[in-house]
């Protein structure tokens, strides 16, 4: 029954990312299309009031300063309200301004679509702080993604000198995907007895006739765009595991196809690009293997159960519901885990911190490779980072100039997709080593050995892949952790970015070149194994050993 309940979920994933994948397509592809009737005129106004009155492609310089200094206005603003909301409206609780380091690491980690929390939603900031900054920054950040990864897909598939206009990608981000999904999600959820208000905090008596306070506020609004923009900040600390937030099996369905659809449709959306649509298919079979793979690590593990547990002679039929809803199971939070991890979200349903080490394994595996579907496209850019790559290799092997797409690679591409690479484990290592060698870091583990270590380097791994969930067992609203995850959330985010909008200029600028008999392809059965094991030889390569000291060794100890 398990199984089939994903197998369900899967089925339906699949049978959306073609007519998805094909409408995010024609909203990119800036050829005439049915939905400009329905869009144009109100894009045409948001272009009137910010001055846009040429639409002309960018250079990936251009495009890139664009993207960047959109980012550091919205965060400017950002940071403002959450030091004064305190004096602002719709603050039925009296909320304070949030402490200086903490408004550093919240604005920076949504702002970089992590969503990392170091405060408890409910209590730490107010309804207007909710809507105008971290709803807001749910939207921003999830169009700044799109973009981004549209960017580089024209970079590498066109045959033009420009990679688009970032503030007509931003803009329509919005108004033709992100916006209208969320209207949708969000009256369904509303339908599903999720709440939708501004009304202050309840107040109730008990049975036992004890008074109680019971948190309200626009949560619908949120946890439509939460899913939708692959953020996973919750409106309350206990996150998607709140009734609020998922109060049944159905809306827990429909808030991971919500995070899922989305960056899964990419890959077709590359293959329109391309106009092959087996390189599409190619890059989603090559992302979907992966998930299994990681899936069936956390479902299985869960399924059977802590060891040390069983050892005492307790039932274990169940598997290990430690942490998790029972309204969910074994099942629905097995497959939440591993979504929300493989497509960058963070949302959660059950408590990380109580999966089994191996379960724990499965979503850490995913943060870390960071191309298993991943959010608003990182996981696509990734993966193509990795076909990239692959594509050299095998030039390599055989002593041809390798081609990409019709496209020479060269050293200057590989160079800065050797930056990118080596970036993401240098940003999650070091500050991981750097915490167990201060007293700072250490004062803030709250369980000895080997889980101790899982801990801390689960946080640096969820900032860096810009993430945001936690095993939440790490006391982390402290200055060294506000810091130090905030300028890894930074990092994570641009670097790579950054990176792989220049290949795509380098790319975009040069001439295409026919296919031969001797064109290594790119849309086979051999390719696709090939990016498999790209991905996980440079995965293991780089994180195995802190992964033996973590999670496989707390494995090993329980067994």
């Amino acid at each position: 029954m398990g199984i089939l309940q994903i197998i369900i979920v899967l089925a339906v994933l699949v049978l959306l990312v073609k007519p998805v994948g094909s409408y995010v397509y024609h909203v990119y592809s800036n050829e005439p299309n049915k939905t400009d009737r329905i869009y144009g005129w109100f894009e045409r106004f948001i272009y009137m009031l910010i001055g846009l009155k040429h639409r002309n492609g960018m250079t990936w310089k251009k495009y890139a300063l664009s993207f960047l200094l959109t980012n550091i206005i919205l965060v400017a603003v950002g940071y403002l309200i959450l030091r004064l909301q305190k004096y602002l409206p719709f603050n039925p609780s009296g909320i304070d301004n949030m402490e200086e380091t903490l408004s550093f690491n919240t604005i920076v980690s949504f702002m970089t679509n992590t969503n990392l929390q170091h405060y408890s939603g409910e209590s730490g900031v107010s309804y207007f702080t909710q809507m105008a900054v971290m709803t807001m920054m749910m939207f921003t950040s999830a169009a700044t993604g799109f973009a981004i990864a549209i960017a580089f897909v024209r970079g590498i598939t066109s045959r033009g000198e420009t990679i688009g206009n970032f503030f007509e990608d931003f803009v329509k981000s919005h108004t033709r995907i992100l916006l209208p999904a969320a209207v949708i999600v969000t009256l369904v959820l509303v339908a599903l007895q999720v709440p939708q208000t501004l009304d202050p905090t309840l107040t109730v008596t008990t049975l036992e006739g004890a008074t109680q306070s019971i948190t309200m506020g626009p949560i619908a609004a949120l946890e439509s765009i939460k899913h939708l923009g692959t953020n996973g900040g919750g409106f309350f600390g206990a996150n998607s595991a709140h009734p609020f937030e998922n109060p049944s099996p159905l809306t827990n369905v429909i808030e991971i196809l919500s995070m899922w659809v989305l960056p899964a449709s990419l890959p077709y959306v590359y293959g329109r690009f391309a106009k092959n649509r087996k390189q599409g298919w190619v890059v989603f079979s090559a992302m979907m293997t992966l998930f299994l793979l990681f899936l069936s690590l956390i479902y299985f593990s869960e399924l059977r159960g802590n060891p040390a547990i069983n050892a005492l002679g307790v039932d274990a039929s169940q598997g290990s519901m430690e942490g998790k809803e029972v309204r969910f199971g074994i099942p629905q939070s097995a497959l939440f885990s591993a979504v929300t991890t493989a497509a960058t979200t963070g949302t959660v349903n059950n408590m990380h911190d109580t999966l089994t080490p191996l379960g724990g394994l499965g979503t850490l595996g995913e943060m870390m490779l960071n191309t298993v579907f991943g959010g608003k496209g990182v996981g696509l850019v990734n993966m193509l980072m990795y076909a990239i790559l692959g594509v050299f290799l095998c030039g390599l092997m055989v002593g041809r100039t390798p081609e990409f797409l019709g496209r020479k690679i060269e050293p200057r591409e590989m160079k800065l997709i050797a930056v990118a690479i080596l970036a993401h484990p240098f940003i999650i290592l070091v500050p991981t080593a750097i915490a167990f060698l201060t007293d700072l870091g250490q004062g803030s583990i709250t369980n000895p050995g080997a889980h101790g270590i899982s801990q801390v380097l689960y946080e640096y791994t969820s900032s860096a892949a810009n993430n945001g969930s936690g095993f939440e067992g790490l006391a982390d609203n402290t200055p060294f952790w506000n810091i130090t995850t905030g300028l890894v959330m930074m990092l994570g985010r641009y670097i790579s970015i950054i990176a792989m909008l220049a290949v795509a200029g380098s790319l975009v600028r040069k001439q295409w070149v026919p296919e031969t008999v001797g064109t290594f392809r790119t849309d086979n059965k051999l390719f696709y194994g090939i990016l498999i094991g790209a991905v996980l030889i440079i995965g293991a390569l780089t994180f195995l050993p802190a992964i033996v000291l973590g999670p496989i060794a707390e494995h090993l100890k329980l067994g």
